[in-house]
């Protein structure tokens, strides 16, 4: 709109000044916590597989003691239970690692899941076309090769740590709780521990290479590499982990 200061016959136009543009009206929302993030989610996921994956490790090359003799296994094992003695009590700091890796894994789990179904209600209608071998291997491993590893930790548990389903009970050194546990009559448990630790494997080598990408490590340049890591890592602790109880099942390890 303008207006007209009249001077004589003419007329000048003078512009009205313009109106400020309206406030934005504050939406009431509060930012999302970083846990309760995509991000943080992965974040997570990432801190707390690498506490599984050195445990992993640790635990594998404990196992391989049983190749230097019971007595070298049996040192090894009591070393777990006296860690810091005598300032910390006996087996505290092994709890406290015991527990560490509980928390760990509930909250991998956790991750993992509620990263799952954000997926989900984010693509509520499915795609029409199918999902590539890749994808739907992936997915299969991740999910029912995480429920086929928990139940045989479960077992594991009982069998070597506490001796309940063991032939020779909780009181037996633990050499002799893996050779009984592993013995060629019980080839079946054997069996059970190769199916697991190949779980294990494949759910590992997918993890590795999931958190390259979330670091933002697998570019073109990068991808064989860093591949080829995720799949060394993984072949390295099945292999590890398999040849005792393998080396007990035949006799190599009496």
């Amino acid at each position: 709109m303008t207006a007209t200061i009249e001077r004589g016959s003419a007329t000048a136009p003078v512009s009205s000044p313009k109106s400020a543009p309206p406030a934005k009206k504050p939406t009431g929302r509060r930012p999302r916590p970083f846990m309760a993030s995509s991000n943080g989610k992965k974040a997570v996921m990432a801190v707390t597989g690498a506490v599984m994956v050195g445990f992993l490790l640790l635990h594998m090359l404990g196992n391989l003691k049983i190749f230097l003799g019971r007595e070298s296994f049996n040192e090894y094992a009591h070393a777990l239970r006296t860690l810091l003695e005598p300032i910390a009590p006996y087996r505290s700091v092994l709890t406290v690692l015991e527990i560490i890796l509980v928390v760990s894994v509930v909250l991998h789990m956790w991750a993992a899941i509620s990263l799952a179904r954000r997926a989900r209600q984010a693509r509520p209608v499915k795609y029409v076309a199918k999902k590539s071998q890749a994808g739907g291997y992936a997915t299969h491993i991740m999910r029912f090769g995480g429920l086929t590893i928990a139940l045989y930790v479960v077992w594991h548990l009982l069998d070597l740590t506490f001796g309940v389903v063991n032939p020779k009970g909780f009181d037996s050194a633990p050499a002799d709780r893996m050779i009984a546990g592993f013995d060629p009559s019980r080839w079946w448990v054997t069996l059970i521990y190769l199916v697991a630790v190949v779980m294990v494997g494949l759910h590992l080598r997918h993890g590795v290479w999931s958190a390259f990408q979330t670091l933002g490590w697998a570019n073109r340049a990068r991808y064989k590499a860093l591949r080829a890591t995720a799949s060394l890592v993984s072949a390295v602790l099945v292999v590890g982990f398999l040849a005792p109880p393998l080396a007990i099942t035949f006799g190599v390890v009496k």
